[in-house]
């Protein structure tokens, strides 16, 4: 009796541990691969302002993203709200980005709200405000 209790401990143990494993698993898995997190609609805004010809020609080639900074002094927490409106979901991010031209700094402004039929955000809006003079926005894309 005695041996069979510790093997069925150590049976609920190991369940414990392969259950936690799992849900690990999975939120890495949806963080990054879902095309509702906000690090998957962050890497698609980036993308499309790296692409932008009037971002590349104010900020230059090799445009790099970042989010706000910690306390450690790294920048990767894009900043986002989730809200629902009219019973759809949206989300709303900021971020910033540098090119090689000494100086220039923008911050990125992208909205994206639920798409029913698909199951998926779509891009509402995405405008740059340049940061540096001469200040100007610049509006990527607006689909409202």
């Amino acid at each position: 009796v005695k041996e069979a209790g510790r093997d069925f401990t150590y049976f609920i143990v190991v369940l414990v541990g392969i259950g936690v494993t799992g849900g690990l698993f999975y939120v890495i898995f949806k963080e990054l691969f879902s095309s509702s997190s906000p690090s998957k609609i962050y890497g698609d805004a980036l993308e499309k302002c790296r692409s932008h010809p009037e971002i590349i020609g104010v900020f230059g080639e090799s445009i790099k993203g970042y989010g706000e900074a910690t306390r450690r002094g790294r920048r990767q927490l894009v900043s986002h709200i989730e809200y629902v409106k009219d019973g759809l979901k949206h989300m709303r991010l900021k971020f910033y980005i540098e090119g090689s031209e000494p100086g220039k700094r923008g911050t990125v402004h992208v909205e994206v709200k639920e798409n029913p039929e698909r199951g998926r955000f779509e891009v509402r809006y995405i405008f740059v405000d340049v940061d540096t003079y001469p200040r100007r926005t610049i509006v990527i894309e607006d689909n409202r």
